[in-house]
């Protein structure tokens, strides 16, 4: 009598992990559910669709129109809101522009011998998501990729207030106080909308021991193919080594950097000049 052949081993089911918090999923069903319509959603479809009761839903739905996830068109009707659009696009342009700058930055630093800093801004503070460093440079840096600086302290920051209107910019002075971290902070409205009329002049920025002590900057913009300013490009180094010799390199380099991601700049002579 032969023996029976051992039967296959079936791999178990592969299943996507399930958020910890039930709102959570619940809240992803009901976005995938607006996710594949093209028109407003009615909450009883949406109810059908993901298996929530309808109070359950409403409630839910209340709550993601209120973060901008979710926009009621009119009463019962739903879609996917601007602020998806708007997170989509800033996390699309964080991660281009890594890409497009890791090259470019380690290529101007190699030029300097000092930190090269790409830093976005996300509400009323830049953070810091890429950086071309090396121990010769000799200067400690504070702030790590991730970190944050109030947009009014640093040279990037300025270029982002530099790009609003006078009315963003005195909201902002509202909203935090334009307070300061070192004597050569710039505290004041007045000063600082003066200072931001230079920078447009100039079309770069600086931060004179602003947000550190004995730590200079200097910031060039990146500008995405549509044209908005996406990001920063700058150098820092201690006080007594500044240069402003760097400017035009730096330019140079933030001008590689937007045509990589689209810009097409229009020429302008003599830009290092301004310095």
């Amino acid at each position: 009598m032969q023996p029976n052949p051992a039967k296959p081993t079936l791999a178990p089911p592969i299943t996507s992990p399930r958020p910890a918090i039930q709102v959570i999923e619940r809240m992803n069903a009901l976005l995938d559910a607006l996710a594949q319509q093209s028109e407003p959603v009615s909450l009883k479809s949406l109810s059908q669709t993901t298996g929530l009761h309808a109070s359950t839903a409403h409630r839910i739905l209340n709550d993601l129109v209120l973060a901008r996830m979710v926009d009621r068109t009119e009463p019962g009707l739903y879609q996917l809101g601007m602020r998806l659009l708007e997170l989509g696009n800033l996390v699309k342009a964080r991660l281009n522009v890594r890409d497009a700058a890791a090259v470019p930055m380690r290529d101007l630093h190699r030029l300097t011998g000092e930190t090269i800093n790409l830093s976005v801004r996300q509400g009323d503070e830049i953070v810091y998501i890429e950086r071309a460093v090396s121990e010769r440079s000799g200067m400690q840096v504070v702030r790590a990729i991730g970190g944050r600086a109030p947009l009014h302290l640093t040279s990037t920051g300025k270029l982002f207030l530099a790009a609003d209107d006078t009315k963003s910019v005195r909201s902002y002075g509202m909203r935090t106080g334009l307070a300061g971290q070192t004597k050569n902070s710039i505290t004041e409205l007045g000063r600082l909308e003066k200072e931001l009329e230079e920078v447009r002049s100039k079309g770069f920025a600086r931060d004179n021991e602003e947000l550190e002590l004995g730590v200079r900057c200097i910031a060039a913009a990146i500008r995405d193919d549509g044209g908005r300013l996406v990001a920063g490009l700058s150098i820092s180094a201690p006080a007594d080594r500044a240069n402003d010799g760097w400017l035009s390199a730096l330019e140079r380099t933030a001008r590689e950097i937007s045509a990589a991601l689209g810009y097409e700049a229009e020429e302008t002579a003599g830009s290092s000049s301004r310095a």
